[in-house]
């Protein structure tokens, strides 16, 4: 039996929708970023992009346990020196709520250039409304 490579031409998307509401951080990130990267999928392959787009909803009702809300930190850095700058996980939510999310999928894909194909097919809304009614997204079970 021949080990078969998927193509970028032969790969079907589809679109799944998340609803983030009550559901913990690592969980809902875990599995978003296995179906970003299409290892749902039995035509898996690790150098294409196989994946499907997935839509995030109510993303600023997700739950982080225990004291993360006050005590994680997320940093960033301008690149010029004291250029430091941290913010924790509640005051980023109140700020931008789908940033959690992003960050937290993002750590959880490849460090290479097909990340951020694989990252542009997440889209994330703060509220219950999006708008890819057209494209029929199906329910992503959690």
């Amino acid at each position: 039996m021949k080990t078969r490579v998927a193509k970028k031409e032969e790969v079907t998307r589809e679109w799944y929708l998340v609803d983030a509401e009550n559901l913990v951080l690592g969980r809902v990130a875990t599995r978003i970023a296995d179906v970003l990267r299409g290892k749902n999928k039995p035509i898996f392959t690790p150098s294409v992009d196989t994946g499907d787009f997935v839509i995030v909803v109510n993303a600023e009702k997700i739950a982080l346990t225990g004291k993360k809300l006050s005590d994680k930190m997320y940093y960033s850095h301008s690149g010029y020196p004291g250029g430091i700058k941290s913010i924790n996980a509640g005051k980023l939510q109140d700020k931008k709520p789908g940033e959690i999310i992003k960050i937290a999928v993002k750590g959880m894909l490849p460090k290479n250039k097909l990340a951020r194909h694989m990252l542009n097919k997440l889209k994330i809304y703060s509220g219950p409304v999006h708008p890819h009614k057209a494209q029929q997204p199906k329910a992503l079970g959690l």
